[in-house]
């Protein structure tokens, strides 16, 4: 979209207010307003020079604060709860006009640049669970710590669903969200343009819920994901709900995770480079098992950004269909890569699907490193192991490690490790000091986390 077809559309639709959303370095949202009567070609181009990078995390120090926001017209969608009022998503520009290097999105937008200099285009398909409740309420004395939680669908005494991990695919009146969701689908779809495919209930029994789209390149995806997160917690919040993204919410029920489904295609889109019809296997090309070779030989260093916070890791535990072990498999839920494999000859849909994501990772970074990974294992022709057929969480250790089978790292400063002394592969795209701010960010994070202890111990050892 052109400029003054950007400023005119704007005037056309009577929007009195625009909203400029971006993302930091965590991966929320943020956002400023600004009334149309300054918004013109000129200041479009220029940026509003309203970010204070001080107050954003990961950005700038104080002495060096002042950033630009410049719209992505293309993202520009009225926003349906506020009248004369649209959002339009934005990158992050320094004070000398150069490109922001600390700004996610800058990131995606430099793989896609990569790719296309290798003679690839990615697609990226995503599939997001998150949770809904009635309400959370969180108390916190010296000595009580409460984490409350009503679902409309149970509470902690008595459930629709006989048990956890019982509400996959239910139907109403069992599934109390289902207009929840439609509603979530069609706002999607008339508002911001993006074509939700899929829509159903989770495994969870308290409010789980999961939505798929339609495949897009690694920055559109990323803006995808970003406005499905706003979209969600909007629709929720307006029906006195509360939706939450964090990977863990619940004990003793399956956490939320973001499969996403990768292949690579030729750069005019015309042949799935993921896909060999002679492959006996899964129809997988030699190409596509040098990706998976890398998403395996850097895995846990991956898992600093696509499962980035203290929560991340009491999800990836065995037993609630979350991977734990860096195995690949056709079909196979328990490894961390699955060749989905659903019907026979089907160019188009061969991908492979990465599930150790969580939806609390920032969106364009974590594409952005799964794509490097697997890059990574084509440059070097690196081979996958023998793929695992088997649900692996019922192998022994002693059967896992006969395997070499590695397990993802057990805790955020773990992963955070391994990503400090394995990032080389990142370097194409990423920057060493957005790497390094990232790493320290997430330290300090989980620093603050660890000083605070959880109900369950105060419950476990108090009387020790």
């Amino acid at each position: 979209m052109e400029l003054r077809e950007f400023v005119e559309k704007l005037r056309s639709l009577g929007i009195e207010w625009l909203d400029l959303q971006f993302t930091d370095l965590a991966g929320t949202l943020r956002h400023v307003t600004v009334h149309t009567s300054i918004v013109d070609e000129e200041s479009v181009e220029r940026g509003f020079g309203k970010l204070d990078g001080n107050s954003v995390k990961g950005f700038e120090p104080i002495e060096t604060s002042d950033l630009v926001l410049k719209p992505i017209p293309e993202t520009l969608a009225v926003l349906p709860w506020y009248p004369k009022t649209a959002r339009v998503l934005c990158t992050v520009f320094a004070r000398d006009g150069s490109r922001y290097p600390k700004d996610p999105r800058y990131v995606a937008e430099k793989l896609e640049q990569y790719l296309a200099e290798l003679g690839y285009r990615a697609l990226v398909g995503l599939e997001i669970e998150f949770f809904v409740f009635d309400s959370v309420k969180v108390v916190v004395e010296p000595w009580r710590q409460i984490l409350e939680i009503r679902s409309s669908e149970s509470n902690y005494f008595s459930s629709v669903f006989n048990r956890p991990r019982d509400g996959y695919y239910a139907v109403p009146p069992y599934d109390k969200l289902f207009d929840l969701r439609l509603e979530v689908g069609d706002t999607l779809r008339k508002y911001f343009g993006i074509e939700a495919t899929v829509l159903h209930h989770e495994v969870g029994a308290y409010g789980q819920c999961e939505i798929g789209v339609e495949a897009g390149t690694p920055t559109v995806a990323g803006d995808r994901f970003q406005t499905i997160k706003f979209v969600v917690k909007n629709v929720a919040a307006r029906r006195g709900m509360v939706a939450t993204f964090m990977p863990k919410p619940m004990h003793g029920d399956n956490g939320s995770g973001w499969h996403i489904h990768l292949s690579l295609w030729s750069l005019n889109g015309s042949r799935n480079l993921f896909y060999d019809p002679s492959d006996e296997y899964a129809e997988l090309s030699d190409l596509a098992r040098h990706f998976v070779a890398g998403l395996i030989e850097h895995g846990r260093a991956l898992s600093a950004i696509v499962s980035p916070t203290t929560n991340s890791y009491r999800r990836l535990v065995p037993g609630y269909e979350a991977p734990v072990y860096l195995v690949w498999s056709r079909a196979n839920r328990s490894a961390a890569i699955r060749v989905p494999s659903y019907v026979k000859g089907d160019e188009k849909g061969k991908r492979i699907e990465y599930r150790p994501p969580d939806p609390s990772a920032n969106p364009y970074l974590a594409i952005a490193a799964v794509i490097m990974a697997g890059l990574d294992g084509i440059r070097k022709k690196l081979e996958p192991p023998d793929p695992i057929d088997r649900n692996v969480y019922t192998m022994s250790e002693e059967e896992r490690r006969k395997l070499g089978i590695e397990t993802l790292p057990r805790s955020l400063e773990e992963a955070l490790d391994e990503l400090e002394s394995d990032h080389e592969w990142l370097k194409p795209v990423f920057t060493e000091e957005l790497i390094q701010q990232y790493i320290d960010m997430k330290r300090e994070e989980a620093r603050k986390l660890n000083l605070y202890v959880p109900p369950a111990e105060i419950l476990h050892y108090l009387d020790v």
